[in-house]
This record gives structure tokens, C-alpha cells and sequence, in this order.
């Protein structure tokens, strides 16, 4: 076990996420209280998840369920990071498209099997990471695109498409969302070990076969990231997602 389960595990947390949040308050950063809910709705989320995944993970039904619940939410939670307007459902064709066939693939493959303690965390892992990218590319995006508007409003004056001027502006900035998931794989084994590699290790794994399966999430989530960066410009490039 990694850290034992004890009161001084509680009283450490409970330290952290008041400190985290009396930092961002200290700073002006204006995220104290968004710290605060987001660390009491992880306790009470993997509490019930806890209790929840025992009896998902033995009937195909609850599983699919399951796995389907952590999709609607991470749609939710990208779109509306992105806009608050109602194109925020858009967000479903980055996450989906980036993670669907990654986990088909593994599935028909027969790397992953159809239960629960396999698929759940392979699931969740490229979920959150399509998550991620898809909020990261698709904000960048539009913050570009709103600070540089007399350039897209110069790039169609000389002829250029709409989606085409907006391309040109907002690309590189989206392309940044992939940098954190392009670092954390180049500088694995050296500056980090990721989860999956200690999980294993602990789990009682070989080093070796830790290893392959940490190589495994990291390139996939390269894969889904990159296909769910691409979808998120496309899509506020061809005014699809947008904000008023």
C-alpha cells in the first residue's frame, strides 16, 4: 500500500486542500472556493464510487452504465469549461472520437476485457485525458481568438474562409494543450513515475510488466489528445463552439 488508510491521512488532506485554497485566495488567483468544492466532491465521489464499483464490475449491465456515466460527465464538464452558452454539448465529439476507438481497439484485441476492474480504469484514464486536452485546446482557442479578432477580421479581408482565418489564429495556441501530456512522456522514469507503473509495482506486477503497461497509457493518451485537441479547433473554428 502506497499510504495507509489513517485519521493522520484525513487530517493531511483536510490541511492541504485548506492551504491549497488560502494560497489561491493570498494570490488573487480567484479560485479559493472552486479548490475547496473540487476537493470535497473527490472525497465524496471516490467514497461512492468505493462503494458503487464492487457491485458494478461482476454484471455487464452496471458496468456499461458505469463507464457511460463517466462519459456524459466528462462531455459535461469540458463543454461548459469551455462555453456557458448551449454549444457546450459539442464537446462529445473530441472526448468520443478520441477515446472510442482506443478503447475498441483494446477490447477487439482482447488487451482489455469486458469487466469491470480492467475496462473502469482504462476507461477513466483516457476519459480524463481527452478531458483535459478538449478543455486546455478548446479555451485556448477561443481566448486566442477573442484577443486576436483584427486578425481573423485581416486574414478574411485577403480572401481568406472563415474557418480558415480562425485556424490560422487560434491553432497554435490549441496546440499548447498538448504540451503537459507530451512532457509527463518524455520525462517518465526520470522526473515522475506515473500511477499505473506503481499501481502495478505494488500490486505485485514485475518491474518489467509495469513497465509496458505504463508505456501503454502514455502513448494512448498521447493518441486520444491529440485526436481530441484537432476536433475542439475544428469545431471553434468552424464556429461550431463559441461564446457571446
Amino acid at each position: 500500500m502506497l499510504l495507509p488508510v489513517t485519521p493522520a491521512l484525513g487530517v493531511v488532506l483536510a490541511v492541504l486542500l485548506v492551504f491549497a485554497a488560502a494560497v489561491a485566495a493570498g494570490a488573487s488567483l480567484g479560485r479559493a472556493r472552486e479548490i475547496l468544492v473540487a476537493g470535497l466532491r473527490a472525497a465524496l465521489q471516490l467514497g461512492a464510487v468505493s462503494l458503487l464499483i464492487g457491485g458494478v464490475v461482476h454484471s455487464l449491465g452496471p458496468l456499461l452504465g458505469f463507464v457511460a456515466l463517466m462519459f456524459a460527465v466528462a462531455v459535461w464538464t469540458a463543454g461548459r469549461r469551455i462555453t456557458a452558452n448551449r454549444t457546450w454539448w459539442w464537446a462529445v465529439l473530441p472526448i468520443g472520437a478520441g477515446v472510442v476507438p482506443v478503447v475498441g481497439l483494446l477490447l477487439l484485441t482482447g488487451l482489455v476485457e469486458v469487466r469491470g476492474l480492467a475496462l473502469i480504469p482504462v476507461a477513466g484514464i483516457l476519459i480524463g485525458g481527452a478531458l483535459t486536452a478538449t478543455v486546455l485546446g478548446g479555451r485556448r482557442a477561443l481566448d486566442e481568438l477573442g484577443i486576436r479578432r483584427g486578425e481573423v477580421e485581416a486574414g478574411m479581408a485577403l480572401g481568406l474562409l472563415d474557418r480558415d482565418a480562425r485556424l490560422e489564429v487560434a491553432r497554435p495556441a490549441a496546440s499548447d494543450a498538448l504540451l503537459p501530456g507530451l512532457d509527463q512522456t518524455r520525462t517518465v522514469g526520470i522526473v515522475t513515475l506515473p500511477g499505473a507503473f506503481v499501481g502495478m509495482l505494488l500490486g505485485g506486477a514485475s518491474p518489467v510488466e509495469a513497465g509496458a503497461v505504463q508505456l501503454f497509457v502514455l502513448v494512448a493518451l498521447m493518441a486520444v489528445q491529440a485526436v481530441a485537441v484537432a476536433l475542439v479547433l475544428e469545431l471553434v473554428a468552424r464556429g461550431r463552439m463559441h461564446r457571446r
